[in-house]
């Protein structure tokens, strides 16, 4: 019989009797609680020392080292969205399409004005050095040739600017394309086609999920034992019990004027969170040692007094245990004193179990052979 089939059995015994009374003779009918009590491996906990930490609490959230806001660099017209929310994309890759009517009409002109100007440049060259054959055999006057020096070298400045005019354009044309900054994801799109894209509005955010970190904060008053490199377990909202692990990089050197809060980076190890903007909770570990842990179904809770039920010689034996905090990481309770490393004691404690009530531990169950295995 399992423990809870034996909670089952009790509860229906004890209203049996209520109903009775008493037999005829006046005797009080007793309840058969002499059931021996059948444990599965599921059903014993056994204590052992398990490594704890000490440290100060860290909130924060998962967010990713690598992040870029891409927005309009030219004001215009929204083409194409090229990628969704969540795609993969590769560092080049072509994600938003702008367009570029009136930057290709702006970049033509500047290309022609600077075929003007270099044409313009390649004729005052040439009435220069004539000026220069006619000055050395004395049929050009010296204001005439340098009055063709200048000619040239305005000719010369038109033709720089006009070059870097195209140039110009030439950027702002290519501004039309937005294109991934480094191998992520797209995680926010904020444009669609025929929107109207003004200088600086954001159109998507790409991230590097494989850059993630925990960005946390932590109590002013508890910062003062908190150093690079101490190791940091913590639990990231949507992953349920799952631990994850990581590294104390950075502590800010100042704390939130309002909060107090003082802000620490945590480069993440092993598994990490795969979703950015998590919040995440943890403990920075600044102390380790070891200890005896209880689970809290184990405890049984009477008035200041706590107990758990521990097995011994096939018999259920009531231990009285003095109880510390409660792990962090675990949620398991510090067992100061009451127990000892390799004791058994029962998962889930209950009213129903008396001091030196008898137990069978039932034996784990065999797999089964498949049919057609016997020869």
């Amino acid at each position: 019989m399992t423990l809870r089939a034996y909670a089952v059995l009790v509860s229906i015994l004890v209203l049996a009797a209520c109903g009775q009374g008493s037999s005829p003779s006046g005797k009080d009918v007793a309840v058969a609680t002499d059931t021996p009590l059948l444990l599965s491996a599921e059903d014993i906990h056994t204590v052992q020392a398990r490594p704890l930490a000490d440290g100060p609490t860290v909130t924060g959230s998962i967010q990713p080292e690598r992040r870029a806001d891409l927005r309009a660099e030219v004001s215009a017209m929204v083409m194409q969205v090229l990628h969704e929310n969540g795609e993969a994309v590769r560092r080049g890759d072509l994600l938003v399409r702008l367009d570029d009517t009136a930057l290709r009409d702006a970049l033509a002109s500047a290309e022609s004005a600077s075929r003007a100007a270099g044409q313009s440049l390649d004729q005052a060259n040439r009435q220069l050095e004539r000026l220069k054959t006619l000055r050395s055999s004395g049929m050009a006057s010296a204001q005439s040739l340098d009055d063709a020096e200048q000619r040239r070298n305005n000719a010369q400045s038109d033709f720089e600017a006009a070059k870097a005019r195209v140039v110009a354009a030439r950027q702002q044309l290519t501004r039309t394309e937005v294109r991934a900054p480094f191998d992520g994801l797209v995680s926010d799109r904020k444009a669609s086609a025929g929107d109207t894209a003004q200088i600086g509005k954001e159109l998507l955010k790409v991230i590097d999920p494989a850059s993630m970190r925990f960005e946390g904060l932590v109590s002013a008053d508890q910062v003062g034992t908190v150093k690079t490199g101490q190791a940091v377990s913590y639990r990231a909202n949507g992953y349920g019990s799952q631990e994850f692990t990581g590294t104390v990089r950075r502590v800010s050197p100042t704390a939130n004027p309002t909060t107090r809060q003082v802000e620490v980076v945590v480069d993440l190890a092993g598994q990490k969170p795969g979703l950015g903007g998590l919040y995440a909770e943890g403990r920075i570990e600044t102390e380790r040692h070891t200890g005896l842990t209880l689970p809290a179904t184990a405890i049984n809770r009477e008035g200041d007094k706590t107990s758990a039920w521990v097995v011994r010689d096939g018999k259920l034996r009531k231990a009285a245990v003095t109880l510390g905090d409660r792990d962090p990481r675990s949620g398991e309770f510090i067992v100061e004193a009451g127990l000892a490393a390799g004791d058994q004691v029962l998962r889930y404690s209950g009213p129903i179990l008396r001091d030196g009530q008898s137990v069978n531990t039932a034996a784990p169950p065999t797999k089964s052979q498949p049919a057609g295995g016997a020869g």
